[in-house]
């Protein structure tokens, strides 16, 4: 049967439709809105259709219709995702309908839209803000039809390309919107005529996209000649420019050309030569920047490699902002994942035009600025929070440039062993498997679309072009390779990123026979070139000896994997492409890496000096809170939180620190990621990148760059001498404008002295030089991105510590041209790293957009102490490169701006209400990213009750066995095995597999096994099946009814078992019945539920909980207690009637809940996270034997999260282990 449902939440539940009315009300007359979800259900039998409801609806929170619910005296229309865009929704739908009823149908989603009469103009202002044509369209509801799948095309032979003249291929080259330009077109022309023959539509394609300037980085490789430099800093200019050229001589490089790629890199180079970079690892498979380190490991010294990566979507974050977001995550993430690293940590600065901008001045082709920032946000956390990465840092930068274009950055870091990671040159004979994600063609031309230049059709035509992320697939892979067992059968790997099986398979041997045949497909239909250059993600390539392929095949399907050979290595010299049994490519290797024709271009750099002018902002309230509420200085707390910041037990800096969480941290810094095991080795991150210094002088900007991105490592407790870098360029459209190439020329040259300088250098990056739509133009952008390893015990935080502590200014003094001083950088640096290593320095603060006095009141917020101190030059103006420091004793050399103390800021004698300043400073985004929701007026007068434990302890002085079932998107999973290996129990886990039907009955099997085996059950933390369909835990719960495992947990609960649900695992727990009722069972309207937050988004946090009953092991000796603990949900609001809360208060089983400093309940943001009724944060059975909770002790130790104070274990693990000894 084919059955359509549309299913609404209840005004209670139903924060989705208030945040859409909210958005739309501010252009359109709206009084009401309300969204439906919408299934399309097919080739569902009758007989299943409720047990199928059970896993779409949630009793307690959702309305179901069988019948379009909207009426005569509404407007309405509905959308759905365009045919072969990835949904979510859908795929995990059919996987929890699969378990539950045991055949999977085919769902198609989508949602309804009823709201206020309007008329059809308004109505069409309306579907223009909601719908997306890039991956979207309108919905027909008069249909029920699930499209048909059309047949693969042939690929055809472009008959007579090789005999076109100059006409015909102007006019091929623009029918076919090639990326490559009309020499390149010409250049293939003549090889095809060598071939004697005409080439396939496959193979132009291919030649696009791996020739593209995203692949082959065209313009940065472009030869540049006649360079020319003007204005008042020609000479500094050409100093430098001539040091570069003795460096190309010293190293025997004169025969290379001149490119920004050779000055972008020759620092490396250079510094490698004198012995500066010994700890650089080079082979031709890095696709990240890689560095041999040496990590401590609970007193075991182990060489491990570091590896790092920025990457942009630009492009596809600008024309869809939510897969374009979530997929440049991804993207960086397989750089260092295809180096065979855990991919563990990651910062986010992108660029953005004013987000409160009116939607009516939005340029015609763009989407609003609003709803590019905020649904890109949204893109970039729903990934990285569903695959498991700790996102510390978090800044978006506003200028009106990147009205252009967007800029999307991500950045991440990973670590391996050096002795897992095998490295050998692919030999004939060898297999090359694919492994993860099946093709579709969502990302079919992503590539050569980002290196086009858009225009007001683009949005309407590039659909294709944009790929959709799978984060649960992408976490698969995380999971496979950290395994030493698979990563030591790899003898070479490469990320499917930009270009498909054509370039992710074609470069990574010299020769191959590759068969698209063996690509497991999304659905049918797809033709040859489709699947040689679809981007579709969360796919791998390995090369594996022929001997190991199958073994490596059999681990992939452990982690519910699917892992096919696709390609075997020859001796061919030839790329050969082979679809239906017809050869579709047949290139010649030494043609293709030509990437073309060799291209060539005049730059001439003009840079004027520039330096503040001498009139000095005054400093008054007014001019106080003016510069706080600047777009650039203002808080970016709403944003920041959406980022899933601690997840793995690594975090060391929170991005927003202090008791209050508001001062900013400055760097990402994160323990190395060993398993089951602790170290205090860390690694440093931080970024740089000036707005104001990139529109006034590109030569200064791309210096000051590599100099903030360092002050904000020592201010962090790095050595900038061990740091290393990488560089992400974003710029205009440059065309064949001498002075355009003159920008990107002037800034590398300023980065080449700061590395020549610092002696550091860069070792990788990314260039996007496609910044342009119409006459705008992104500002000229390098951001310095630095990466250092570190000792734990060094690492420090902006905010304020102490009262009466000196706060002194390390001031950096750059010449009258504003050029950096570096030998005083270099000695301020490494006298303050001195300072911060023998406990004297305990903060440091950068100073930047606000100048001095933003500076210290950022410091002052986090924890409530303001300071008094005097400065009588420009509070206002910036000091890149310059720190304040706070220290406990006197220091010499530095400038005593004065002393931490009160909770208000005094500057020159004049007092700042820091309430008041934080108002305006938060005030700005506010609207646009909310941190805060509505107070409630009152909580239930309800007592909860302590009453104590009445179990039986368990005394057979066993070690405790310790079952961890993983469902397929849990991420909580390495740091829950730590905690319970280290509370001295025996830990097992088992990941839940449903790629076939035989994997279900093996896994269900095996979990049976293991509950019947466990004393302890423990549900941890992640996005099973992506928090879909509509709402948290639904994958787990149908696999907790199955009939097996539901009678074996309830004989392990009859015979004293213990469980845990921690996040995902306490939803799994409440919508399973587990809790509050003690067995699994169906819910009706009464029962409890979990929910979307009040504040309708994701939450990262700290938060005080008190412990409020003694009734559950778990809890042994911690009653009245209360600790500080971190959370991260989307859906962590409790919500239960007012009588079951009574209920459950009487019985003792509201175990914990969130209060405030002074102890009191909390019901608000910020103290509770959620807006859980009565500040519950976790409940018991009526036993005590099961606990759910929101937050995360699994992630803390001693030494992680050192801004936030009183930061404590809650070692709720050992408690449990303890009861079975």
């Amino acid at each position: 049967m084919n059955q359509r449902i549309f299913v609404e939440k209840k005004s209670a539940f139903d924060v989705e439709s208030q945040k859409v009315l909210a958005e739309l009300q501010e252009f359109a007359p709206l009084t009401h809105l309300k969204q439906y979800v919408i299934y399309d259900v097919f080739d569902a039998r009758k007989e299943n259709w409720d047990k199928l409801k059970t896993v779409l609806l949630d009793a307690v929170a959702d309305i179901a219709h069988s019948e379009n619910p909207t009426d005569v005296n509404s407007s309405s229309f509905a959308m759905e995702y365009l045919p072969g865009q990835y949904d979510q929704r859908a795929d995990s739908a059919e996987q929890a309908i699969q378990l539950v009823v045991g055949n999977k149908p085919t769902i198609r989603t989508g949602k309804l839209f009823v709201f206020d009469k309007l008329n059809n103009s308004e109505i069409d202002k309306i579907k223009d803000y909601l719908i997306n044509s890039v991956d979207s369209h309108e919905k027909n509801l008069d249909e029920l039809v699930n499209p048909p799948i059309p047949k693969p095309t042939e690929v055809p032979i472009v008959d007579g390309f090789t005999e076109f003249d100059e006409d015909s291929l102007v006019a091929f080259h623009k029918d076919w919107s090639f990326s490559f330009d009309l020499a390149d077109l010409k250049f293939i022309q003549n090889y095809f005529k060598t071939e004697n023959r005409n080439p396939t539509e496959t193979e132009l394609k291919v030649l696009d996209t791996y020739w593209s300037d995203h692949c082959r980085h065209t313009t940065f490789f472009t030869e540049l000649t006649d360079i020319k430099f003007a204005g008042d800093l020609a000479q500094k200019l050409e100093s430098i420019f001539e040091r570069y050229l003795a460096i190309r001589k010293e190293l025997n490089r004169e025969h290379k050309p001149i490119s920004l790629m050779d000055i972008g890199t020759i620092a490396a180079k250079y510094l490698r030569a004198n012995g500066k970079l010994d700890d650089l690892v080079i082979t031709d498979e890095i696709n990240a920047c890689t560095i041999e380190i040496e990590v401590d490991v609970e007193g075991e010294k182990q060489d491990w490699y570091l590896l790092f990566k920025n990457e942009t979507h630009n492009h596809p974050t600008e024309i869809e902002p939510f897969g374009g977001a979530s997929t440049c995550v991804g993207g960086a993430i397989r750089d260092p994942l295809s180096g065979r690293a855990f991919v563990y940590q990651a910062m986010r600065v992108t660029g953005s035009a004013d987000p409160r901008e009116r939607i009516e001045d939005t340029l015609e082709g763009k989407l609003p600025q609003k709803k590019i920032t905020k649904t890109a946000a949204k893109g970039y956390s729903s990934y990285g929070n569903q695959i498991g990465l700790a996102t510390s840092q978090i800044a978006e930068v506003y200028d009106p440039g990147y009205k252009a274009k967007r800029m999307e950055v991500g950045y991440v870091a990973g670590a391996v062993p050096k002795d897992w990671v095998r490295r050998e040159a692919p030999l004939p004979g060898d297999r090359v498997i694919m492994v993860g994600g099946k093709t579709g063609r969502d990302g079919v031309g992503g590539a050569s679309g980002s290196s086009k230049v858009q225009d007001e059709t683009s949005i309407n035509t590039l659909s294709a072009e944009v790929q959709k992320g799978d984060a649960v697939e992408e976490r698969k892979i995380q999971r496979l390779f950290r395994k030493p067992e698979v990563t030591r059968l790899i003898k070479k790997c490469n990320d499917f990123g930009a270009g498909g099986v054509s370039v992710a398979i074609g470069e990574i041997a010299d020769s191959l026979n590759i068969n698209l045949n063996k690509l497991p497909t999304k659905y049918a239909g797809l033709n040859g070139t489709e699947l040689a250059i679809s981007e579709s993600q969360e796919r791998m390539a390995v090369v594996i000896e022929a001997k190991d392929a199958d073994n490596f095949i059999a681990h992939a399907s452990k982690e519910n994997l699917l892992a096919v050979e696709v390609a075997e290595v020859t001796n061919s010299g030839r790329m050969q492409i082979f679809w239906r049994g017809e050869k579709i490519v047949d290139l010649d290797r030494e043609f293709l890496d030509t990437a073309g024709t060799d291209k060539s271009m005049h730059a001439e750099a003009v840079s004027e000096s520039w330096a503040e002018g001498q009139m000095i902002s005054p400093l008054t309230n007014e001019n106080f809170k003016k510069e706080l509420s600047n777009l650039n200085v203002a808080s970016q707390k709403g944003l920041i939180e959406n980022f899933d910041s601690h997840v793995g037990r690594t975090t060391v800096l929170m991005p927003l620190g202090g008791k209050h969480l508001k001062t900013p941290a400055l760097a990402s810094v994160n323990t190395i990621p060993v398993l089951n095991k602790s170290t205090d080795t860390v690694a440093i991150s931080t970024w740089g990148f000036s707005t104001d210094l990139a529109n006034k002088n590109p030569f200064l900007m791309g210096g000051y760059a590599v100099v903030e991105s360092l002050s904000k490592l020592v201010a962090s407790g790095g050595n900038h001498k061990d740091a290393r870098l990488s560089f992400q360029e974003y710029f205009e459209r440059l065309g064949s404008d001498a002075k355009k190439w003159g920008k990107p020329l002037q800034a590398l040259l300023g980065a080449l002295e700061a590395q020549l300088e610092f002696e550091t250098a860069a070792i990788g990056g990314k260039d996007s030089m496609s910044g342009t739509y119409e006459n705008i133009h992104v500002p000229p952008t390098l951001i310095s991105f630095a990466c250092a390893v570190g000792e734990l015990k060094n690492i420090i935080s902006p905010e304020i510590k102490e009262e009466g502590n000196f706060l002194y200014l390390a001031e950096h003094q750059a010449d009258v041209s504003g050029v950096p001083n570096y030998d005083q950088l270099n000695r301020n640096y490494s006298d303050i790293h001195s300072h911060i290593q023998n406990g004297t320095i305990i903060s440091a603060q950068i100073i930047k957009e606000g100048g001095l006095a933003s500076a210290v009141f950022k410091m002052a917020v986090g924890n409530g102490i303001g300071a008094d101190i005097n400065y009588r030059k420009d509070c206002f103006k910036p000091q890149i490169g310059s720190l304040i420091i706070e220290s406990t004793s006197e220091l010499e050399g530095y400038e005593l701006l004065g002393k931490t103390g009160s909770n208000s800021l005094t500057i020159n004698g004049e007092n700042f209400d820091l309430e008041e300043l934080t108002s305006a400073w938060e005030s700005t985004l506010e609207p646009i990213f909310p941190s805060a929701t509505p107070s409630h007026d009152k909580s239930l007068n309800v007592e909860c009750n302590s009453s104590s434990n009445d179990l039986i302890k368990s005394s057979n002085n066993s070690t405790a066995w310790v079952f961890i079932p993983i469902f397929p998107g849990t991420n909580c999973e390495y740091e829950t095995e730590h905690v319970f290996v280290e509370a001295g129990a025996d830990v097992h886990t088992r990941l839940f597999t449903n790629y076939n039907e035989d994997a279900i009955r093996e896994s269900i099997h095996a979990f049976v096994e293991q509950i019947n085996a466990a004393n302890i059950v423990m549900i941890p933390g992640g996005f099973s099946a992506g928090d879909e369909p509509d709402g948290s835990a639904k994958f787990i719960v149908s696999v907790l009814k199955n009939p097996q495992i539901k009678e074996a947990v309830h004989a392990f609960l009859k015979r004293g078992g213990l469980m845990l649900g921690i996040c995902n695992g306490f939803q799994a727990l409440v919508k399973s019945g587990l809790l509050p009722y003690g067995e699994i069972r169906d819910l009706d309207e009464s029962s409890a539920t979990m929910t979307f937050n009040s504040i309708g988004r994701h939450i990262s946090q700290t938060a005080q909980v008190e412990v409020k009953s003694a009734k559950s092991p778990w809890l042994t000796g911690m009653l009245g207690k209360k600790y500080m603990v971190p959370f991260s949900h989307g859906e962590g609001r409790f919500y239960a009637s007012d009588d079951m809360i009574k209920e459950l208060a009487a019985n003792g089983q509201i175990a914990t809940q969130y209060v405030d400093f002074e102890g009191n309940v909390a019901l608000d943001m910020p103290y509770n996270p959620n807006g859980s009724v009565h500040g519950i944060e976790g409940i018991t059975d009526a036993s005590g034997q099961i606990y759910g909770r929101m937050g995360h002790p699994e992630r803390y130790r001693k030494g992680l999260m050192k801004n936030i104070p009183e930061m404590e274990f809650m070692d709720i693990f050992k408690n449990g282990v303890e009861w079975f000894k």
